[in-house]
């Protein structure tokens, strides 16, 4: 009962990857140009979603664990008397590159 069911699913999947995916023809065998070309088209939509996307979610979470390191870190300094500099420095870095990546990003891909 159970290899049945999972041969089911696995028949389910199968028909639908065969349905959603899309295939990629290049003209008389010219791959690099199919892939030139998808890039082209796509290398816009990209741009967009990592600019609006990617790099705030990212820039969140490292501002997120920045305080909450430094408040860790604070913690630490009123138990022992001694402040640890290295963790939130290194996120701190961290955060100032994301925040500066999409001004120069583009420029190292060519975009």
């Amino acid at each position: 009962m159970k290899r049945k069911r999972i041969f089911h699913i696995f028949l389910v999947i199968l028909a639908l990857s065969f349905t959603l995916c899309v295939p990629a023809f290049a003209a008389d065998g010219d791959v690099a140009g199919a892939v030139e070309q998808t890039w082209t088209d796509a290398s816009s939509q990209i741009k967009t979603v990592v600019d609006n996307v990617v790099f705030p979610a990212l820039s969140m979470v490292l501002a997120i664990a920045f305080f909450a390191k430094l408040a860790m870190a604070y913690f630490d300094y009123r138990k022992h008397g001694q402040f640890e500099w290295a963790g939130p420095v290194i996120l701190f870095v961290c955060l100032v590159f994301v925040l500066l990546a999409p001004n120069y990003i583009w420029g190292i891909i060519g975009l």
